[in-house]
């Protein structure tokens, strides 16, 4: 009932502000969306994530029904994309990221399986058949193995014998988490370190080898002494698992800017080759622009192909530092510790896939650079073409001038020619009348005149044509 009346109480209590955002709710919760689990050691916990491309929500959620007791699971209950079912004696989260999904698994860690172990057998001891975990919905990207066992860390050479044998006996990777940054790491000579190992204060350790097993899971091995809190316990197994995900997430780009390398590597020689050409004009306007064209597509193309797979990237990548950092780890002498471990195999694969980006994105300005540079030159080359047709349109028109001036000439003597025929028919008809005139010395005297008046007419044709104009 309390859960009933709770939103009415709150509306009654938000008297005092303006109606919420819409968004207000789900942002201020958002913080506790993935809250860490609370761990009892000494505990097991198996961890699968997968790429979660082309898997549905409630493809999900059937796998998940397929759990004891969970038949009647609601695929609204995954809308917050965070799902933890306590089942008889074991733990169930689901968290569904971006591009991948995480299933963890928690119980107790089997008693033949503690810290004086070898290279136990930790599945055959599952709380879920292995047809579960091969079902999950997706590919797998990661699988872990992690034990939490309670052991003080005080007792450091013995302890790091049993961890390395538990791991089988390889070369570990191990951390002191927990301690002040700030401190330095004790030398292995310190007086009051009668075991060998520097011990600053810390709150557990974490080992692991970075490899595969022949069943699929890396396996890591976490010391606590007893009395390490639940949370606490949950935070170190969620950071630990985070690191190795996002680790695994981030070098996904690396075999990408592996296989695009050769393409930028083609695409810069046809983009050279194309410049010299534009230097030395020795291709066609139309033919440099279509191999521009085509070479413009494909690192369009590939632009769009992978632009989000190196931001991805990028972004698992500063995960994966905050995560390292949220460990706060030490030195253990004669191992490297995760992070630094992390880093000297990351870094360079992160650094040739920042590269690759970059050189993407500048070949992709470069071909934008030479566009315009043979855009100019089409412009250079047009405003010559127009240059020289007006130059034709304007000698054209002059002979066409000259050619009318001509042609007017003819018009005024042929017009003159009419009249005065005109009026030598007239003076014709006077004589005849019985005039004393000669019509032919009459019109031979008004020739001149005939002339004179036909041209200034002509003329004030002109000129009012052109006031009109």
């Amino acid at each position: 009932m309390h859960l009933a009346l709770a939103p009415d109480s709150l509306a009654a209590d938000r008297s005092w502000l303006p109606p919420d955002d819409s968004l207000r709710l789900e942002l201020h919760n958002e913080v506790h969306a993935r809250p860490s689990a609370r761990i009892r050691l000494p505990a097991l916990i198996v961890y699968v994530a997968v790429l979660n491309a082309g898997v549905s929500r409630q493809a999900e959620c059937a796998h998940l029904r397929r759990l004891p007791g969970q038949a009647e699971l609601a695929p609204e209950q995954l809308n917050s994309n965070f799902l933890r079912l306590r089942l008889d004696g074991f733990t169930v989260k689901w968290e569904r990221h971006t591009e991948f999904t995480r299933y963890s698994i928690v119980q107790p860690l089997p008693p033949e399986a503690g810290l004086g172990a070898s290279e136990p057998d930790l599945l055959s001891s599952l709380a879920l058949p292995a047809q579960w975990f091969a079902q999950i919905p997706g590919r797998t990207v990661a699988a872990v193995q992690l034990a939490m066992v309670n052991a003080p860390l005080d007792e450091a050479t013995v302890l790091m014998a049993q961890a390395v044998n538990w791991l089988g006996g390889r070369t570990v990777v191990a951390s002191l988490m927990g301690s002040n940054p700030s401190q330095a790491a004790l030398p292995v000579t310190e007086p009051n370190n009668r075991h060998g190992y520097a011990h600053p204060m810390g709150h557990s350790w974490a080992l692991t080898q970075f490899r595969m097993q022949a069943d699929g899971f890396e396996r890591m091995l976490v010391i606590a002494p007893e009395g390490t809190s639940q949370t606490r316990a949950g935070r170190i197994a969620a950071r630990l698992l985070e690191l190795e995900t996002y680790r695994l997430m981030a070098l996904r780009g690396l075999p990408v800017a592996k296989l695009l390398a050769p393409k930028l590597a083609e695409a810069e020689a046809a983009l050279m080759l194309i410049t010299a050409q534009l230097e030395d004009k020795s291709a066609s306007d139309q033919e440099l622009l279509d191999t521009l064209v085509s070479l413009a597509a494909r690192v369009e193309r590939a632009t769009a192909e992978n632009n989000y797979r190196f931001s991805a990237t990028q972004a698992y990548y500063t995960l994966v530092g905050q995560r390292i950092t949220e460990l706060r780890e030490k030195a253990i002498p004669g191992t490297q510790t995760i992070g630094e471990f992390m880093q000297r195999r990351l870094s360079p694969a992160m650094a040739t896939v920042a590269a690759t980006a970059q050189r993407l994105a500048s070949l992709s300005e470069r071909v934008a650079r030479t566009s315009d540079l043979l855009r100019t030159r089409v412009d250079i080359a047009t405003e010559v073409q127009n240059q020289q047709l007006l130059e034709q349109l304007t000698h054209g028109q002059a002979t066409q001038l000259r050619l009318q001036s001509t042609v007017e000439g003819l018009s005024i003597a042929a017009i003159s020619y009419y009249v005065i025929s005109l009026l030598l028919y007239g003076g014709k008809a006077l004589k005849a009348a019985g005039l004393p005139i000669n019509p032919e010395m009459a019109a031979g005297a008004l020739v001149p005149v005939v002339l004179w008046a036909v041209w200034r007419t002509t003329q004030r044709i002109h000129a009012k044509l052109h006031v009109s104009h």
